[in-house]
């Protein structure tokens, strides 16, 4: 039975599960993060080190270039890229990577609901958590 339920906006639709990946701040994904190895690479940040692949990646928002759409797609093509993106606040860039990266995504979330590693499954715009 799962802990909680969270509805929020469907930005690309589609099913996911696995272990959440939580960014209390923003991420970059041009720069940042690797479409080779899936690694997120930005001293200080909470995410620094890890690795997006099969994640259900939460953050509350994207910071940085356009570019980050192809890293997105990037990623998927490399077979590293997060099974599902939940966020706070989508920009344009993030949604047009999940549309093109086929990586379903949901925003206007309340994610700090969401913790490091809870197992999450998403369904359209709703997220289970436990």
């Amino acid at each position: 039975m799962p802990e909680a339920r969270l509805k929020g906006r469907v930005i690309r639709e589609g099913e996911a599960s696995g272990s959440v990946l939580k960014s209390d701040v923003p991420i970059g994904f041009f720069g940042h993060l690797d479409p080779a190895d899936g690694v997120y690479r930005e001293a200080g940040h909470p995410l620094d080190g890890r690795c997006v692949k099969g994640r259900v990646l939460a953050f509350p928002k994207a910071k940085g270039s356009t570019v980050g759409s192809y890293i997105i797609y990037a990623l998927k093509k490399s077979g590293q890229a997060p099974a599902a993106m939940l966020m706070q606040e989508c920009d344009t860039i993030v949604a047009v990577g999940a549309i093109i990266g086929d990586v379903p995504a949901v925003d206007r979330l309340d994610i700090a609901r969401l913790e490091d590693g809870a197992f999450v499954r998403v369904r359209g715009g709703e997220v289970l958590v436990g």
